[in-house]
């Protein structure tokens, strides 16, 4: 069953028409036109098989992030990389704060891991203690983070993220990090400087920034050459298609399409904010371009959806449940739509 953001598919089928999608957290501003026209350029390669390597779009994004191409490994999006990770890595006991994103979770119990489970407090808005360190204790094979978490939006202080990695080093405990969103955080962050020291995973996708959900194309750096050919080996052979293998590179020559993004929503998150706070919402505050809040209607998503606008209910998230609610943050104009739309249904 559908659990995610984004099923516009299935709104269309129950009620005939588009909705206005804030429940999927990807880009407003839409495919990069340099992207659309090297999909469509790769088209003419189309009948022959994809480079199983990706070696060009490795070889681009090594130059981005400063490591060596065979630090890399591509997927066919990032949740694809992680069922891969539980499964190259085997069974064993791995650390999530909770709530986050579902399919780690998912892909962890499907391989056989053991979870335990760390509680983010909503008194504290879900940012992440320093007493999660404690946490980390031997017998632990894995420890998973994402940066900005998903869905509460709360990033991990840089320095705090330092000794989270150099606790797990010591205890030779894997650190995965998810940095899905980490380039709509002010500034944007990467570990990815730090895979070659050993112990770390960072896990990226051309998903949210680049507005590439349909394309399907995610990548892990890691300094660790055993563990990727065996998530390699994890999962079937030409997992990225020639389109996405052209689309990823052309969107890493984006660099205009970026910051006039980075400017939006750092215009708009706040905007937004207010607006669901004057619909009497409680807003965590939340560092990337979508924000959770709190509504006291339980039913909110349902009365949305009947106005023709999908958000994403969160009853669904460990630590969460009815009343939380996750909505991307748009263009003005789509965000106005937005409180509206909620204050209709008061």
């Amino acid at each position: 069953m559908e659990t995610h953001g984004g099923d516009w598919a299935g709104f269309q089928a129950r009620y005939g028409a588009l909705p206005l999608d804030f429940s999927a957290s990807v880009s407003p501003l839409g495919l990069p036109q340099g992207v659309k026209q090297a999909a469509a350029d790769a088209l003419e390669q189309a009948h022959r098989y994809p480079d199983p390597l990706c070696r060009r779009l490795r070889e681009g994004l090594a130059r981005v992030h400063g490591v060596p191409s065979s630090a890399i490994l591509c997927g066919g999006g990032a949740a694809g990389l992680i069922y891969r990770l539980a499964r190259a890595l085997g069974p064993g006991r791995a650390l999530l704060p909770v709530p986050t994103f579902s399919e780690y979770g998912r892909a962890l119990e499907g391989a056989g891991w053991q979870l335990q489970s760390f509680l983010l407090s909503p008194v504290e808005d879900f940012s992440l203690p320093r007493d999660f360190l404690q946490a980390i204790t031997p017998g632990l094979d894995l420890v998973v983070l994402c940066q900005p978490n998903n869905p509460t939006g709360r990033a991990v202080p840089p320095p705090l993220m330092g000794e989270i990695l150099a606790r797990c080093r010591s205890l030779g405990v894997l650190l995965m990090v998810d940095e899905c969103f980490a380039d709509f955080l002010d500034p944007p962050q990467t570990l990815a400087g730090e895979v070659m020291g050993g112990g770390l995973l960072v896990l990226r996708a051309f998903t949210k920034f680049y507005a590439m959900a349909g394309v399907r194309l995610g990548y892990c750096l890691c300094g660790e050459a055993a563990l990727l050919e065996r998530m390699e080996r994890a999962g079937p052979p030409w997992a990225v298609s020639s389109l996405a293998q052209e689309a990823g590179l052309a969107a890493l020559r984006e660099a205009d399409y970026a910051a006039r993004l980075r400017r939006l929503i750092e215009e708009q998150r706040p905007l937004l904010k207010g607006a669901l706070e004057e619909c009497g919402c409680r807003v965590v505050p939340g560092q990337a371009n979508f924000l959770l809040f709190f509504h006291p209607d339980p039913l909110l998503a349902q009365k949305l959806a009947q106005k023709g606008v999908l958000i994403r209910s969160c009853r669904d998230f460990p630590g969460l449940g009815p009343g939380w609610y996750r909505t991307a943050v748009w263009t003005g104009e789509g965000n106005r739509r937005l409180a509206e739309c909620i204050k209709g249904c008061v």
